[in-house]
């Protein structure tokens, strides 16, 4: 199943909160054809919106805060940013930042899981999230990677209620049964100062390309192109300014 848009409890957007915006326009403009359009107000802060056609697909921020990281962040949608903000709490994790409002586009807050993944609850009033999911340059999927995976089923069913499809190798989060997104156990392979994190990934038509692509625009391949058994060919990229992201290509897309 493929989210073809926001819905309560799933993603909704993706902010890449970089050191230097400009070049982020550029390297993703090559590798997805995203346009981007900066907020003019002051107080946006020079908040940029990614479009493909019409459609708003992701941000691009500077570093807000001291210490901020180089990466992406991804929005879940909720219907009360305060009440979610207190489940959040009540389950063991942290709100890092608000509940507060955006102009009239909604409200937002975000928060850290009790694995140390961060994430961010999106209510919306005028802007609902991404005008496109899982469609070519669009996020299709987010994963969490974590060294606590049963602390974090038990967080985020109890928080967003997801449904949880575990394999022996992967786990699968779903709304109804309907899967958007999995998670990760970070084993040894991970340096062990790469803490939990939520990692989108972008749907494309090439894998393989756009690899290469990204590698020709500045990037860096961490993961070649590599084909899940009965699941889709994914490869993991990293972006001239070290935010990681993964692009992808769903095994029943021939």
């Amino acid at each position: 199943m493929k989210l073809d848009k926001p819905v309560t409890g799933g993603p909704c957007w993706t902010e890449l909160g970089t050191s230097d915006v400009a070049a982020a326009k550029k390297f993703y403009a090559a590798l997805f054809g995203w346009r981007a359009e900066t907020d003019p107000r002051q107080e946006a802060g020079g908040y940029t919106v990614a479009h493909l056609g019409d459609a708003a697909v992701a941000a691009l921020t500077p570093l807000y805060q001291e210490g901020q990281p180089v990466a992406w962040n991804v929005s879940f949608a909720v219907q009360d940013a305060d009440a979610a903000a207190a489940q959040v709490t009540e389950a063991g994790g942290t709100v890092l930042v608000g509940p507060m409002d955006v102009f009239d586009v909604g409200r937002f807050a975000v928060a850290v899981d009790p694995t140390g993944a961060v994430f961010q609850l999106w209510q919306a009033r005028s802007f609902p999230g991404a005008g496109l999911l899982s469609a070519p340059g669009a996020l299709g999927w987010v994963e969490l990677l974590t060294r606590a995976p049963e602390r974090a089923v038990e967080f985020y069913t109890t928080v967003f209620g997801w449904s949880v499809n575990a394999s022996e190798h992967y786990t699968q989060w779903g709304i109804d049964g309907d899967d958007f997104g999995g998670m990760l156990t970070m084993d040894d392979k991970f340096p062990h100062e790469v803490p939990a994190h939520w990692l989108p990934y972008f749907a494309v038509v090439d894998v393989d390309g756009k690899a290469a692509d990204a590698t020709e625009a500045g990037g860096t391949v961490l993961m070649e192109p590599t084909s899940v058994p009965d699941g889709p060919r994914i490869a993991v990229l990293r972006d001239p300014q070290g935010a990681v992201f993964g692009v992808y290509r769903a095994a029943d897309e021939k």
